[in-house]
């Protein structure tokens, strides 16, 4: 068996001191996350993060820095994570957008008030994210490369 990684993506998107949270229904109950979800073939990061972000808040997202790139993994017997976590501006909140399925809210919260719903937040690197992005953590997009459907013939 071939071992691969998930590939996600995360937003930690910070307006008058508060974080964009997304309140979710989980195998493991209703929890607390950052807009946050897979990438998708045929698919960058980038574009990946904006549609996470709008199909998750009905915002649309505009990345500025990528705050962190983390490896986790719960324990040995959970898949590995690689997970590109993104700061960036909401604009364009539509009303009318259905959220993903799972979705049962978003919410605007302070650091301490995320810290303080650490028992119920989806993993660590929730809080961890938004302690990364307080600190001042920030590297540009150029970081990124894409290199989708190259010919090499």
């Amino acid at each position: 068996m071939v071992w691969k990684p998930h590939v996600t993506v995360a937003a930690v998107i910070e307006q008058n001191n508060r974080f964009l949270i997304v309140e979710e229904e989980t195998s493991n109950g209703i929890q607390f996350n950052q807009p946050a979800g897979h990438l998708e073939k045929d698919e960058d990061l980038i574009a990946a993060v904006k549609r996470e972000v709008y199909e998750e808040t009905a915002w649309h997202f505009e990345p500025e820095h990528i705050v962190s790139i983390q490896l986790w993994r719960k324990n040995p017997e959970f898949p590995s994570f690689v997970r590109v976590c993104f700061s960036g501006l909401c604009h364009s909140y539509n009303l009318n957008q259905k959220l993903d399925d799972g979705i049962i809210a978003t919410h605007w919260l302070t650091r301490d008030e995320i810290a303080a719903k650490e028992h119920r937040l989806r993993s660590p690197l929730v809080l961890i994210t938004v302690e990364e992005y307080l600190s001042g953590q920030r590297h540009p997009l150029s970081l990124l490369k894409s290199f989708l459907d190259l010919d090499h013939a």
